[in-house]
C-alpha cells in the first residue's frame, strides 16, 4: 500500500486507488493511512466524525463506512491480483484490520509519504549536528519535497485531522527553519531571497524565518532593506501581539546597524539559544 497525505490525499493498494470520494470514509481513510500499521480508537474516530456529538448510531456508521472502504479495498487487490506482487491471498480484511477497540490499515510494508518525510528530515538534522550543511541542506530538501501543499488539502477535516493537520505543519516549519540555516551556512544567500519574501508575507509573526531574511539581505549587500524587514516585523509584533522583537532579533538588528554594508555576516549558537551575529 502506498500513502499520501503530504497534500492531497491518495491511497493505493497494488497500484490502484482505494480513496473513497465522500466525505465521511475519506475522514476515516485519511486517519486510518497516517496512522498506518497502528491501532486507531474507535472513540479516536468517532470524535473526528461527529466532534463531541455523535449521533446514537454512531458506531454502526463508522462501520458502514469500515464496509464501504473494504469495499474499494477489495476491488483493488482484485484488479491487482495479475500484477507483479498480488499474489492473491490478501483480502480487504487482512488490509483493514477490526481489532479490540479499533481499526488498524496494514500497509504491507508499503511507502507513507509521512514516514519518509521523518527520516529523511531526521537524517537532516543529524548532518546540521555534525555540522555537515551541504548534507543537511540536501536532505532537508528532498524532505520538503515530498509536500505538494498543505497535509489533508482534499479532506475534510474533524477535531482529530485538525490536530494533525496543525503538528504536521509545525514538522515541515521546523524542517524549514533548519534546511534554509543549512544554506546559509553554505553561502546560498542570494539564492534564498526569492524564497524568503514569499515566506515573510506567509508568516508574518515568524521571527527566525524574518531573521534569516535580514541577514540574506546583509549579506547580499542590502542593509537597509534587512533594516526594513525588522521594522515591519516589529510593527505587527507590536500591534497585532503586543510583543517587542526577541532578543536575539534585537541583536541581529543592532550588529547590523554597526556594520559596514560589505561586512559578512555569519551565524553563532550558544547552547540553545540561537544567536545571529554580523561581522
Amino acid at each position: 500500500m502506498d500513502i499520501e497525505v503530504l497534500g492531497t490525499l491518495a491511497v493505493r493498494e497494488q497500484g490502484v486507488s482505494v480513496t473513497p470520494t465522500a466525505p465521511k470514509p475519506r475522514q476515516v481513510l485519511a486517519l486510518l493511512a497516517l496512522h498506518a500499521d497502528q491501532v486507531v480508537p474507535v472513540s479516536a474516530l468517532i470524535e473526528e466524525l461527529w466532534a463531541g456529538t455523535p449521533p446514537r448510531s454512531a458506531r454502526t456508521t463508522l462501520q458502514t463506512y469500515v464496509l464501504q472502504l473494504r469495499t474499494l479495498i477489495a476491488t483493488a487487490l482484485e484488479q491487482g491480483e495479475g500484477s507483479e506482487g498480488g499474489d492473491g491471498r490478501r483480502t480487504a480484511k487482512d488490509v483493514l484490520v477490526t481489532l479490540p477497540g479499533g481499526y488498524l490499515l496494514n500497509s504491507g510494508g508499503g511507502t507513507s509519504d509521512v514516514r519518509e518525510f521523518d527520516r529523511l528530515a531526521g537524517m537532516g538534522y543529524r548532518a546540521m549536528d555534525a555540522g555537515d550543511f551541504p548534507g543537511a541542506a540536501r536532505l532537508l530538501r528532498e524532505a520538503l519535497s515530498l509536500w505538494s501543499g498543505p497535509a489533508f488539502a482534499d479532506v475534510q477535516g474533524g477535531t482529530q485531522l485538525d490536530m494533525e493537520t496543525r503538528r504536521l505543519e509545525e514538522t515541515r516549519l521546523c524542517a524549514l527553519d533548519q534546511r534554509i540555516e543549512a544554506d546559509l551556512r553554505i553561502g546560498r544567500h542570494r539564492e534564498l531571497l526569492a524564497e524568503l519574501t514569499v515566506l515573510a508575507s506567509s508568516y508574518r509573526t515568524h521571527e527566525n524565518l524574518h531573521g534569516q531574511f535580514m541577514l540574506a539581505l546583509h549579506r547580499s549587500g542590502r542593509r537597509g532593506e534587512a533594516l526594513d524587514v525588522y521594522q515591519r516585523l516589529r510593527g505587527v509584533l507590536v500591534r497585532e501581539l503586543g510583543l517587542e522583537p526577541s532578543a536575539a532579533l534585537r541583536r541581529l538588528q543592532r550588529s547590523i546597524l554597526m556594520a559596514g554594508p560589505e561586512s559578512p555576516a555569519g551565524v553563532a549558537e550558544t547552547g540553545n539559544e540561537r544567536l545571529v551575529r554580523v561581522g
